[in-house]
């Protein structure tokens, strides 16, 4: 199974922390919705879930959603994994060849950290923030040489996607 890696970082490379004052980027929203009906799934944590769903995310009918939480056991609407490789199991045997995974920073930081990233695909947008979440890879498995820039190009409205390939 393919696994993507999708977020939306600040110009500073910070996670953008989107917020009623700070909202994302139609842009880069787009390029989610975009990326989810292509997998027909995406991964989310807890807070990034519960951060969707009260800015009334929805639209997503027929798509999987996983939410990896070792807290919660179970949300109405969608499976609940307790790991990263649950949740790929779970995408898996429900016949996906593709799992999306859109965050937030530990999310990824856990994904990245089981070695189970095959491509990530960051959308940096035209703001910087002093405060925020970093990509905190493992400096012993992910280095400059452990990834290939597959694609580079303009979202609009200042936004810019990356695409790099996992070694």
């Amino acid at each position: 199974m393919k696994v993507k890696l999708w977020a939306t970082l600040s110009a500073n490379g910070n996670y953008a922390q989107s917020s009623a004052e700070n909202p994302p980027k139609k842009e880069a929203l787009d390029d989610f919705a975009a990326h989810v009906r292509e997998a027909g799934n995406f991964i989310v944590g807890r807070r990034t879930f519960e951060f969707f769903r009260a800015g009334g995310g929805a639209g997503f009918s027929g798509i999987d959603i996983v939410v990896v939480s070792k807290g919660v056991t179970e949300i109405p609407g969608v499976k609940v994994a307790k790991s990263p490789q649950e949740a790929l199991d779970y995408l898996r045997d429900k016949g996906h060849a593709t799992a999306l995974v859109s965050g937030g920073a530990d999310l990824h930081n856990a994904f990245l950290g089981a070695g189970l990233a095959d491509e990530l695909i960051f959308n940096v947008a035209p703001v910087l923030e002093g405060k925020g979440l970093n990509l905190l890879a493992d400096t012993e498995r992910y280095r400059f040489e452990a990834v290939e820039l597959v694609d580079c190009k303009p979202l609009g409205g200042g936004v810019v996607q990356l695409r790099y390939a996992v070694a």
